[in-house]
């Protein structure tokens, strides 16, 4: 089968068309031809080598296959299934490139059953971009533990991870106040943003403006750290998505969120699944590239600018 990895870590040039077995699902586990692959920052950390520890605490050896995320069709079902899958099933799948059983930039993976749900309605390629930064989104929320009425910031809100916190926050009675870029302001309002302020160094001040005694929790999906604690209130808190923990004034606590630890949460895969075919979340689409331009994607993604998700096609 096709898939696109690689043996030496470094830059988008470094990922190659390879040709491997096909993989056999064993008991509780099913088999997904896959369609669509979102690109994901993960999977360029995991390109560049900042992972590789992580790849040799699992014991994954080269050729390492990146990609989270995956939209597709089952194509086999491994002994002591519960019935819930069948083959022919349009599905989506939290992967784990940072397992043994590798990434979805193939054309066939294996994954348990539990992180295998019913695909929502619409394209593979749409699909594609739903669990990973979903289950990252409602977890990140409830880290921070806010109460409809209560104020939420969020920065770097146009990307695909932060757009989902603000959607879901909207959804769940949150005031919402959020960054963007200029040309991003009315992408992020249509996301449900109640409050837009303008992106950059000065966050925290733009925030306090609209809020003056501060945020009472923070999602920093744009990895400004330190730059986002004037934004929140004294013993608030901060939820970082690349795993920054402070330190913090103010009693102000820092947590990093890690959607890995819910991968085969089938509940709270099937409820994003429900959000999506409700309209709650969007499914963006940056463009779609063929698999073998994955290093094209890559390139893109890095030079930043991207919104919504490129998703590779296998089809």
């Amino acid at each position: 089968m096709r898939a696109v990895g690689l043996t030496t870590f470094g830059g988008p040039d470094v990922l190659r068309l390879l040709d491997l077995p096909e993989p056999v699902p064993g008991p509780g586990e099913v088999r997904i031809r896959v369609q669509a692959a979102a690109v994901t920052p993960s999977d360029t950390l995991i390109r560049a080598g900042l992972l590789a520890h992580r790849l040799a605490d699992e014991g994954v050896e080269p050729p390492y296959i990146p990609g989270w995320d995956a939209a597709g069709v089952v194509d086999a079902v491994g002994p002591g299934g519960d019935g819930r899958l069948s083959v022919g099933d349009a599905v989506v799948a939290f992967v784990r490139p940072i397992h043994p059983c590798k990434g979805s930039y193939a054309d066939l993976i294996v994954r348990p059953a539990a992180s295998v749900v019913r695909a929502p309605s619409g394209s593979a390629h749409e699909a594609s971009t739903l669990i990973v930064n979903g289950v990252t989104a409602h977890l990140a929320l409830g880290l921070l533990a806010l109460e409809p009425g209560q104020t939420l910031g969020v920065t770097g809100a146009a990307g695909a991870f932060g757009g989902f916190v603000v959607q879901l926050a909207a959804h769940r009675g949150l005031v919402v106040v959020a960054d963007a870029a200029p040309g991003d302001v009315e992408l992020v309002r249509r996301l449900g943003a109640h409050h837009v302020v303008a992106r950059g160094p000065a966050v925290s001040g733009a925030m306090r403006a609209v809020a003056p005694d501060g945020v009472d929790g923070l999602v920093d999906a744009a990895l400004q750290n330190e730059l986002v604690l004037g934004a929140v209130v004294d013993e608030g808190r901060v939820v970082s998505s690349r795993g920054w923990t402070g330190p913090a004034p103010r009693g102000i606590e820092v947590r990093p969120v890690s959607a890995t630890p819910s991968s085969e949460d089938t509940a709270l895969l099937t409820s994003l699944v429900d959000l999506a075919d409700a309209g709650v979340l969007s499914l963006r689409v940056a463009d779609v590239l063929p698999l073998v331009s994955a290093a094209a994607a890559h390139r893109r993604l890095e030079a930043g600018g991207v919104r919504g998700r490129l998703v590779l096609d296998l089809a």
